[in-house]
């Protein structure tokens, strides 16, 4: 396997990953939780989901030949919260991530050092993407900080659990045949 290739397979996963934990906060949430902020100045998970959707949307149809900043999309509106149920959340939230994972499967080796923009400004495809996975990251981080404030002990971790260090590595380990 190339380099390259090997590159978007393991940019996939990445992205996958990420989107696992914030599925798993989701799921988490209730209906109220959805739409809960803490101050005029902070956003809630449905804002942060319609935010990151809108921003997949536009960054990655035509990702290779279209500016990564479309003219139809509302950035400020992105903070407006026009959503009423966490059903509605969900769709804007799958609808950005097969987005951008429709893109990301019709990458080629060949297409990682090409020029792409966003507000004009050019980035190689390589940058790009990872200037998008930091981005998805920071905002999934979050909701995942939303979910564990409003959740406090009912919170099902999504990692390793406080105290479990340990007994996660030995497993590890184990599966690893080390």
């Amino acid at each position: 396997m190339s380099l390259g290739n090997e590159y978007i397979r393991v940019i996939l996963k990445r992205f996958m990953s990420v989107k696992r934990l914030g599925d798993k906060t989701l799921e988490q949430l209730s209906e109220e939780d959805i739409f809960w902020t803490d101050n005029s100045a902070s956003n809630s998970a449905a804002i942060i989901v319609k935010h990151m959707s809108g921003n997949m949307v536009s960054r990655w149809t035509d990702f290779l030949t279209a500016d990564g900043e479309k003219d139809y999309r509302n950035r400020d509106g992105e903070f407006q919260n026009d959503l009423s149920l966490k059903s509605e959340v969900a769709i804007v939230w799958e609808k950005g991530w097969q987005t951008l994972m429709d893109a990301l499967e019709e990458l080629t080796e060949q297409d990682l050092l090409k020029t792409v923009t966003i507000r004009g400004e050019r980035h190689l495809v390589l940058d790009a993407i990872e200037r998008q996975l930091a981005h998805y990251s920071y905002h999934v981080g979050q909701l995942v900080y939303i979910g564990k404030l409003l959740k406090n002990e009912r919170w099902e971790s999504l990692s390793i659990p406080k105290g479990k260090s340990e007994e996660f590595s030995r497993e590890m380990l184990k599966k690893h045949g080390k």
